[in-house]
């Protein structure tokens, strides 16, 4: 969800038991939003400036124990308030799915004996548990930091110092890692106590890793086991069918996998355990008898709520993730009011896999959104390229021994330049340097612009492609009363989440394709026929899944794995 959408959404659905998560990446932002609240609500405020002695995980550290006492504070408010029909009391039953406490909660309302009814109500009250405050690093986004021209030791290091501001935080929550392993920082959290079993065997803080198939997840899992931690949750995501940075598998798909998953988690469970007992009784700590909790869940591209329960269902799956839709929910997520009437206007064709990010990696990207349009000005003003006032992801070292990021004026200017020497393929490079969009610092400004922090910001959106399909702003309890099935917000025609994915991995083939016959793609010819078989093999899988879908959707289903078929069975990759 980028950083500035959910950056202090725990203030807006924890109190309904509704779990999010925020970004660590952007501290500059953390820090404005932390002066923001103090001041909204009273509370002294005290800079924890740049340039202050690991100013970056203190600042992380300050604003995550904000958020921990104002949720503590909403709870404590919340069980004092009465069942008026249109209180925070009821809308947090209401919005739960059907479940005994929902059950309890009925009983409560066809209560008619005063005594009774309130007896009911107090119980009601005790059983209220706020939402997780949970947060991301990007393991990717780990840049050395220097001073006078000199590096920082490691932990100073980006992802290390945010890692370090969650361990340092009161909170009892997670921390969801992505985009694969970084091992200096995977080596850095034994150094926390919270991530090792207290005297009653609980942990204090949990580690999530988002993973894209069971082999990352074991490779990953074991990792962490051999230096006595464990994963509590493998959060499986969609390669394509996602928002954000696309980290794009070879072809494998999420049935396939979440297959695989179904099959062998007892074993994936029973694996870590033992290594993560050996480990703990190595490091002299109490070995755990019964494994922890490991939860396995699944994101990306779901869009209704009989998805959800096929999911849930059928792949026996603990829990799934929602995000692009959230952005059409201005109680969940901050986004300026023009940049949510675009969304409700877009079609397939304004969001697209684009070549913005400086990672490097495929970037879902909004195209009309005001950070776009705005380095397209830039371009046709003759200045390519950010200012790159936050620097987040600056790690080319072509032209400088300092890291560069490739979105930066500095870096653009050099590169166009030595272009002007280059061989055939130089257009297509050149289109694809430009590419490169300021994304660190605009995707803050669906916060900052509308807070009036920033009023200047030109806000960058990393939706999904499920967006599209989506064309109204909800509330809060509508978009969970979608979800759990109770009301439906897609009233356009839209394939099911497992069609769009594969579509996905189609168009991107063929996209490589091109770039292959250009010299551009990375990889060889091999691999693009290993992506086209594994499409292939995921196209049988669904043919054999469709009996399971329900007798309405199941022709549609396997009409559109036809038309895909046909596109990819004909396709000749040479090489």
């Amino acid at each position: 969800m980028g950083t500035g959408f959910t950056i202090d959404t725990p203030l807006r659905v924890a109190r309904y038991g509704i779990s999010s998560v925020l970004s660590l990446v952007d501290d500059v932002l953390i820090e404005q939003m932390r002066k923001y609240h103090c001041e909204a609500i009273g509370e002294t405020y005290e800079e924890i400036g740049a340039k202050e002695e690991d100013s970056r995980a203190r600042r992380i550290t300050a604003y995550l124990d904000l958020l921990n006492r104002l949720v503590k504070r909403q709870i404590a408010n919340l069980k004092q308030g009465s069942f008026d029909e249109d209180g925070e009391l009821n809308r947090y039953f209401r919005m739960l799915p059907d479940s005994p406490l929902r059950k309890d909660y009925e009983a409560m309302l066809a209560c008619t004996d005063p005594k009774d009814r309130a007896q009911r109500q107090e119980a009601l009250r005790s059983r209220i548990v706020a939402g997780s405050i949970d947060v991301n690093i990007m393991t990717k986004v780990d840049r050395d930091n220097y001073r006078g021209g000199e590096r920082l030791p490691a932990k100073f290091a980006d992802a290390m110092a945010a890692f370090r501001g969650f361990a340092q935080s009161t909170l009892h929550s997670a921390i969801v890692f992505s985009a694969g392993i970084n091992a200096r920082l995977y080596n850095y959290i034994s150094e926390f106590a919270d991530f090792f079993p207290d005297e009653k065997g609980a942990l204090r803080k949990k580690i999530v890793l988002k993973v894209s198939d069971y082999r990352s997840a074991l490779i990953q899992g074991k990792y962490l086991a051999k230096r006595g931690l464990w994963v509590s949750e493998f959060r499986i995501e969609s390669g394509l069918n996602c928002g954000g940075h696309a980290f794009a598998s070879n072809g494998y798909l999420m049935g396939p996998i979440l297959e695989e998953f179904k099959h062998g988690r007892d074993e994936l469970l029973d694996t870590l355990h033992g290594i993560y007992v050996k480990a703990l009784q190595k490091m002299g700590r109490k070995p755990v008898v019964d494994p922890h909790e490991m939860r396995v869940t699944v994101q990306g591209g779901i869009g209704t709520a009989a998805e959800d329960a096929f999911l849930l269902d059928y792949y026996q799956v603990d829990g799934t993730g929602w995000g692009s839709p959230f952005l059409l929910v201005p109680e969940a997520v901050r986004l300026d009011q023009e940049h949510l009437d675009k969304l409700c206007r877009a079609t397939e064709a304004d969001v697209f896999l684009s070549p913005s990010s400086p990672l490097g990696v495929p970037f879902w990207n909004l195209r009309n959104s005001a950070s776009e349009e705005n380095r397209r000005q830039r371009i046709a003003a003759g200045k390519p390229g950010s200012p790159c006032p936050k620097g987040y992801l600056s790690f080319d070292t072509e032209f400088t021994k300092q890291p560069l990021c490739t979105a930066s004026r500095a870096y653009q200017k050099r590169k166009l330049t030595s272009l002007e020497t280059g061989g055939p393929a130089v257009n297509q490079v050149r289109e694809n340097v430009l590419a490169k969009s300021c994304i660190c610092h605009d995707l803050a400004g669906s916060a900052t612009l509308p807070l009036g922090i920033d009023p200047e910001a030109k806000p960058a959106v990393c939706c999904g492609p499920n967006i599209v399909y989506f064309k109204q702003v909800a509330t809060l309890e509508e978009m969970v009363d979608h979800i759990y099935g109770r009301k439906s917000l897609v009233n356009v025609d839209r394939p099911h989440v497992f069609i769009k994915e594969l579509s996905l991995y189609v168009d991107q083939l063929l996209v490589e394709l091109e770039q292959l016959k250009m010299d551009l793609v990375p990889g060889t010819a091999k691999r693009l026929n290993e992506y086209k078989e594994n499409l292939l093999a995921g196209v049988d899988y669904y043919q054999r899944l469709a009996e399971h879908l329900v007798e309405e959707t199941r022709q549609r289903f396997l009409d559109d794995l036809g038309r895909l078929r046909a596109i990819l069975e004909p396709i000749t990759i040479n090489g």
